[in-house]
């Protein structure tokens, strides 16, 4: 396979090498359900890879890269959970090929590996290790890329990976002041216009009788994944004990990432109060309830909501990688300006309760993302990220 470049684009463009640590480093920032980082990504080195890789393509290029859902790190407690792992991966994903577009590394053909394809067929999900010995027994592949040298995108690496620290899931008060219309109006602009094949429904609330209507939706219907047995076992299962728990596991979330800053013995009560056998037996008593209303009194407080979904109910994987593609853009756009997300996933976790949304905000397709926006009145802690979060796999 031959590379084909002028001495002009041979000086501009990174060695593939250094240029994939960089995208990785910056893609390993992503957010993810839970802050499990269920990513998996692999490079084609060798000869019966590269073949693979350039037949299920169809680009002969110089480099090959496939995306893989780590199925040891996946969230499986709940239906919904097999969405928002591939939408997290689509997040990855995104913000791995900008900047590796940053540094001239161009998307020469890209080929989705879909899970209702041909299982025998070479690269495909179900074929025991599709890419050789060297694919991991736990990778399922999603996607695969093809890259050659080309223009630099015009983003610079240092600005997308300082966008990606400075991202945070902002759980704490917004301000009130409503985010100005114009930004809003922005943030809903496609990164890339017309070059979708997917495109993402995506709307703002910023009524004051919209978003007393979502937070009432939240009062009424949040507390049934806190009284979800196997949901909130899984959920707690991601609650770290302190920072240095946390920052040893790489993963998860700190109580005060939850719920702010608090005094020693308050944390104790909270450990307490939230470990699965406890909130089973309070839940009795309608503390479920009590979590909910809490949640609610936030989002009540809120300038605005962003809502995304599919055009259709059942996304194929292509509309769920698109998906993330789609919140990556929004999330980076939004922290440029100065804003923060906090997700209210908990609303769109059961079907029948995302469905009754839909409904009641009028809301088109299959929504698969929902949000708190606006500016916080203080930095909110940074997500861990396990040592390996960076690291790819040559196959």
């Amino acid at each position: 396979m031959t590379t084909r470049r002028t001495d002009h684009m041979a000086a501009a463009v990174s060695p593939f090498a250094q240029a994939l640590e960089t995208a990785a480093g910056t893609a390993a920032l992503s957010p993810s359900s839970h802050n499990c980082q269920p990513w998996g990504l692999g490079r084609a080195t060798s000869t019966t890879a590269r073949r693979s890789a350039a037949d299920l393509t169809g680009a002969d290029a110089d480099e090959y890269l496939v995306l893989a859902l780590d199925r040891e790190r996946e969230l499986t407690a709940l239906a919904a959970h097999a969405v928002e792992m591939e939408v997290s991966c689509g997040v990855y994903w995104r913000i791995l090929l900008r900047t590796l577009a940053a540094q001239g590394w161009t998307t020469a053909a890209v080929r989705v590996l879909d899970g209702d394809a041909d299982p025998g067929a070479a690269g495909l999900p179900g074929g025991g290790r599709p890419f050789g010995a060297g694919w991991p027994t736990a990778w399922t592949p999603l996607c695969v890329v093809a890259l050659r040298p080309g223009p630099l995108s015009g983003e610079r690496p240092a600005d997308l990976h300082e966008s990606a620290l400075a991202r945070r899931t902002h759980r704490g008060p917004y301000g009130r002041e409503p985010v100005a219309p114009g930004l809003l109006r922005d943030l809903e602009e496609p990164a890339t216009p017309g070059a979708t094949a997917h495109p993402v429904h995506l709307r703002h609330l910023t009524e004051r009788r919209d978003l007393r209507a979502f937070a009432a939706f939240v009062a009424r219907h949040a507390g049934r994944d806190f009284g979800h047995r196997a949901a909130w076992r899984e959920t707690h299962s991601f609650v770290r004990r302190d920072t240095a728990d946390a920052t040893a596991r790489g993963d998860g979330f700190t109580l005060e990432q939850l719920f702010g800053p608090m005094s020693r013995p308050r944390r104790a009560a909270m450990r307490l109060a939230l470990a699965p056998t406890t909130m089973h037996l309070l839940g009795k008593v309608g503390y479920h309830r009590v979590l909910a209303a809490g949640l609610a009194d936030v989002v009540r407080r809120t300038p605005a909501v962003v809502t995304m979904g599919f055009a259709g109910q059942a996304p194929t994987r292509a509309e769920q990688l698109e998906g993330g593609a789609r919140l990556a853009d929004y999330w980076w756009r939004a922290t440029r300006h100065g804003l923060s997300l906090h997700p209210i996933s908990i609303v769109l976790q059961h079907d029948d309760l995302r469905g009754r949304l839909e409904r009641e905000l009028s809301l088109p397709g299959r929504t698969f993302f929902v949000s708190r926006v606006g500016v916080a009145g203080s930095p909110a802690p940074r997500s861990h990220r396990r040592a390996d979060a960076a690291v790819h796999v040559s196959f």
